[in-house]
C-alpha cells in the first residue's frame, strides 16, 4: 500500500535510491494485519509519525455515519495495479492520511514535505503527483 501524508497544501514523499523515483510511505501488509493497521505501521516506520488515516468516502477519523456495528475500515483513494517485475505485479491500496501532530512535524530519513508542484520538479511520476493531488484536495 501507498500512504500519501498530507499536512496543508503538502505531503510527504522521499527519494527511494533503489528505484531512483520520489514516493509516498509504504508497503506490504503483514499477516494478520489489517489494510488499516499496516498503513499506520508503515508510515510510522517510515516517516516517524503517528497518523490518522483520512476515509476517501467520509473524510477525518469519525466522519463514517454509521458508528454502531461492524468496525469500519478507511477507504483508500483508489487501488492501482503496480507492475514490479516481469510476471509479477502488486495490488497498491492508496491512502491518504493526516499527522497527529499540528503544521509539519519533522519527518524521518530521507522524507520531506512536498508541493505537488515541488516534487513534479523534483521529477516525481505521474501517479504519484496525480495521488498527492487527489490527497492535498481532500477536506
Amino acid at each position: 500500500m501507498s500512504v500519501y501524508v498530507v499536512s496543508g497544501e503538502r505531503v510527504a514523499l522521499h527519494y527511494h535510491a533503489r528505484l531512483a523515483l520520489w514516493l509516498p510511505a509504504g508497503g506490504h501488509i503483514e499477516p494478520g494485519e489489517l489494510p488499516d493497521e499496516a498503513a499506520l505501521r508503515e508510515v510510522a516506520e517510515e516517516t516517524g509519525l503517528a497518523v490518522a488515516l483520512v476515509d476517501a468516502a467520509f473524510g477525518p477519523p469519525g466522519g463514517h455515519p454509521f458508528p454502531a456495528g461492524p468496525r469500519p475500515l478507511a477507504r483508500p483513494l483508489g487501488i492501482q495495479l503496480a507492475p514490479v517485475a516481469p510476471g509479477h505485479e502488486h495490488i497498491d491500496l492508496i491512502y491518504a492520511a493526516r499527522p497527529l501532530a499540528p503544521g509539519w512535524p519533522p519527518l524521518a530519513g530521507s522524507f520531506r514535505w512536498l508541493t505537488p508542484a515541488e516534487a513534479a520538479a523534483l521529477g516525481a511520476p505521474a501517479d504519484v503527483l496525480g495521488w498527492a493531488q487527489l490527497a492535498t484536495a481532500l477536506p
